[in-house]
C-alpha cells in the first residue's frame, strides 16, 4: 500500500537523504543500556521460603534441567515469535530431548513423573515462556493423557511412544463455538457406520490444532446421546483446522477453529474409555492441576525480571530498588508467589494421595490465577514505560496470563465448582421462568 505524503517535494528529498530513515530499530540493549532484556533471562530469585527443599533430589534435578534448556533455547527467540504469532518449531527437538512429554504416564517411552514433578516442569516452562508451557500441556496433559487413561492397549502402543519423543504432536478438541463453560452440551456428533464413525461439527480454541498429527475429538454419539472420544488423523478427508488470529495472549500457541465435515474415523480409533462426559473428568482433574502451575511459573519469571530491573535501572541518582514504594510492590509480588506455590504444591500432594476433590482443583486454579493477575500487574507498574515492551517480559506475561485465567474453567466457573462442593448446591444454571400469558 502506498502512502501519499503531504510534505513539499523539497522536504521529501531531504528526508530521502537522511540517514535515520528506513532503518531497523535499534537493538534494545543499545537503545536502552540501563537494563538487561529478557533474551538474557534473569536468575531465579523467587524461592524466598526455600520451597525447593520440598522437592525430591530427582525433582530438583529435573527442575534445573528444564530451566537451563528454556533459558538457553527459548528466551533468546521468544519475543520475535510472540510478536509474529508464530510457533518456533525448531525448539521441539530440544523439548523432546528433555523427556518430559507424557508427564505422569508410565511406560510406552513416557517419563512416568510424579504429579509434583510434572507441575514443576509446567512452572519452569511458563517461567520463561507461557506459550511453550501451553504447547506441552495440551500435547501431554490433555492429548497423551487421554490416550493413556481412555485408550485401548493397542492405541497406547501405537501412538504414545512417538508422542513421548515429540516426533508427533497431539491436540485436544472439546470446546465448541457455542459451548465453552457448558462443554457437556457440545453439538459435534458421531454417527455409527460400517467399519467406523462419521464426525460432524465444529471445535474452537484448540491449541496445536493447525499442525497436530493427531486430534483427540469429543463428539455426541447419535444413538446413545453420550459423549465419545476419537483419534482423528490430521489428513483425514473433511477435516479442516484454521488458525485463530488477533490474540493478545499466548500468541505463539496456534489455537485453531476445527471444522469436521463427514470425517470418517475407523473403529480402531474410537477411544473405548470415553462413554460419557464424566470420562473427560479423569483427564481434566490432572490438567487443571497443571494449569494452576502455569500462573505460578509466569509470576516467578516476572518477579525475577523485576528484581533484576530494579537493581539495574537508575532514576534520581539511585537504583529503582532503593525507593520504598518499589520495595513494597516487590515484596507483595514475592509474598503472592510463596502462597501460590504452597497451594499448588499441596494440590499435587492431595492428588498423589488420591484425596484431591474437583472443588480443591478448581479453587487452586481460580485463586492462583487471580493472584497471578495481581502480581503481574504490580510488575507492570514497577517497569514504568518499559512495562509495555515484550523485551522486558512483563508485558508479554501480562497478555499471556489472560487466556490462562479463562481456560480450563473460567475464574467464575471454577469458583462455582468449589461452591457446589462446600454447600451441596449447584448454581451453574439459572432458573428460567416461562413468560406468563396475560389474561384478557
Amino acid at each position: 500500500m502506498t502512502i501519499q505524503s503531504s510534505k513539499p517535494q523539497d522536504d521529501q528529498s531531504k528526508d530521502s537523504k537522511s540517514s535515520y530513515f528506513n532503518l531497523p530499530a535499534l537493538d534494545v540493549s543499545v537503545a536502552f543500556p540501563q537494563a538487561t532484556p529478557v533474551s538474557v533471562f534473569p536468575p531465579c530469585t523467587s524461592d524466598f521460603y526455600h520451597f525447593d527443599d520440598l522437592l525430591t533430589p530427582a525433582e530438583q534435578a529435573l527442575r534445573l534441567r528444564v530451566r537451563e534448556c528454556v533459558e538457553r533455547e527459548v528466551a533468546p527467540i521468544m519475543t520475535k515469535y510472540w510478536e509474529k504469532a508464530e510457533f518456533p518449531f525448531q525448539i521441539v527437538p530440544k523439548l523432546g530431548a528433555l523427556n518430559i512429554a507424557g508427564g505422569t504416564i508410565k511406560g510406552y517411552g513416557c517419563p512416568g513423573l510424579s504429579v509434583t514433578a510434572n507441575a514443576i516442569v509446567t512452572a519452569e516452562l511458563a517461567r520463561v515462556d507461557a506459550s511453550c508451557s501451553t504447547f506441552i500441556l495440551v500435547h501431554s496433559s490433555l492429548g497423551m493423557l487421554t490416550i493413556s487413561l481412555c485408550g485401548s492397549e493397542i492405541q497406547k502402543q501405537k501412538y504414545l511412544p512417538s508422542l513421548a519423543k515429540l516426533n508427533t504432536i497431539a491436540c485436544w478438541g472439546l470446546t465448541e463455538p457455542d459451548y465453552g463453560s457448558d462443554a457437556s452440551g457440545l453439538r459435534t456428533t458421531a454417527t455409527k457406520v460400517d467399519g467406523g464413525w462419521v464426525l460432524e461439527g465444529q471445535k474452537r480454541w484448540i491449541g496445536n490444532s493447525t499442525f497436530a498429527d493427531i486430534l483427540i475429538i469429543f463428539a455426541k454419539n447419535k444413538d446413545t446421546n453420550q459423549i465419545n472420544g476419537f483419534i482423528v488423523k490430521k489428513n483425514a478427508p473433511g477435516l479442516q483446522a484454521t488458525k485463530i488470529e488477533n490474540k493478545i495472549g499466548l500468541r505463539m500457541v496456534q489455537n485453531g477453529d476445527i471444522l469436521l465435515q463427514k470425517v470418517f474415523v475407523p473403529d480402531e480409533d474410537r477411544l473405548p474409555g470415553v462413554n460419557s462426559f464424566q470420562d473427560t473428568s479423569k483427564v481434566l482433574a490432572v490438567s487443571r492441576v497443571m494449569v494452576a502451575w502455569q500462573p505460578i511459573g509466569i509470576t516467578m519469571g516476572v518477579y525475577d525480571m523485576c528484581h533484576r530491573y530494579l537493581l539495574e535501572r537508575k532514576q534520581f541518582g539511585a537504583p529503582l530498588a532503593a525507593f520504598q514504594i518499589n520495595q513494597q510492590k516487590l515484596v507483595q509480588m514475592l509474598a503472592n508467589i510463596q502462597a501460590m506455590f504452597l497451594m499448588g504444591w499441596r494440590l499435587c500432594k492431595l492428588y498423589e494421595a488420591g484425596k484431591m476433590t474437583p472443588g480443591q482443583a478448581s479453587l487452586g486454579k481460580s485463586w492462583i490465577s487471580l493472584r497471578a493477575r495481581e502480581t503481574v500487574a504490580l510488575g507492570r507498574e514497577l517497569l514504568g514505560g518499559n512495562g509495555i515492551l515484550s523485551d522486558f517480559l512483563v508485558a508479554k506475561a501480562f497478555g499471556d496470563l489472560e487466556p490462562i485465567y479463562t481456560y480450563e474453567g473460567t475464574y467464575d466457573i471454577n469458583t462455582l465448582v468449589t461452591g457446589r462442593e462446600i454447600t451441596g448446591i449447584a448454581s451453574f444454571k439459572p432458573v428460567v421462568k416461562k413468560p406468563q400469558m396475560s389474561r384478557l
